[in-house]
């Protein structure tokens, strides 16, 4: 299998290139990624706790899914597919907006991406894929912010940095 190659683009989000993977996340190289939240009618958050034998990051928990856009793919379309291949399940999903963070892994990766936020409901239980999610829950907006605060070290670098963007963005726009 040939490793995954993200796209990277420059701060407005043109595509210059690609490279794989693994080395972007090395050499700090500024990438497109997304990131989905699935939220339920009682406004809850669906969250996903990453699987053991990720190579960073394992067993934290973090938002629905996130990853990288293919090659030609659109925002929607990689959203779309990266939640059923880790929750097994499809939504409508609706991009909100896009923001550039940069954040060191445990390992001494780095992330820096320029990340399209996106939404969608679902009100079911997924069916997780082990190899990608050790387990799932639901949290209300208000219980992640406050447990962030208390217990910072159980979430995802970059989930911490997302969450700020999308609460305040729930804030401004009264979602």
């Amino acid at each position: 299998m040939t490793e995954e190659k993200v796209i990277l683009v420059n701060e407005n989000d043109e595509p210059i290139g690609l490279m794989n993977k693994l080395e972007a996340h090395e050499k700090a190289v500024l990438h497109r990624a997304f990131s989905v939240f699935i939220l339920n009618d009682k406004n809850e958050v669906m969250l996903q706790q990453r699987a053991h034998q990720k190579y960073h990051s394992p067993l934290l928990w973090t938002n629905t899914c996130c990853s990288h856009q293919r090659e030609g793919e659109t925002n929607i379309q990689a959203g779309t597919r990266r939640l059923y291949e880790e929750m097994g399940f499809s939504a409508e999903l609706k991009e909100l907006f896009h923001f550039i963070y940069k954040a060191p892994f445990d390992n001494g990766l780095t992330e820096h991406e320029l990340d399209h936020v996106m939404i969608g409901y679902y009100n079911e239980a997924p069916k997780i894929n082990p190899e990608e999610v050790e387990n799932w829950k639901w949290m209300s907006i208000e219980a992640i912010k406050e447990d962030m605060q208390i217990h910072p070290e159980i979430y995802t670098v970059w989930f911490k940095i997302i969450f700020d963007e999308f609460y305040h963005y729930l804030e401004e726009h009264k979602l």
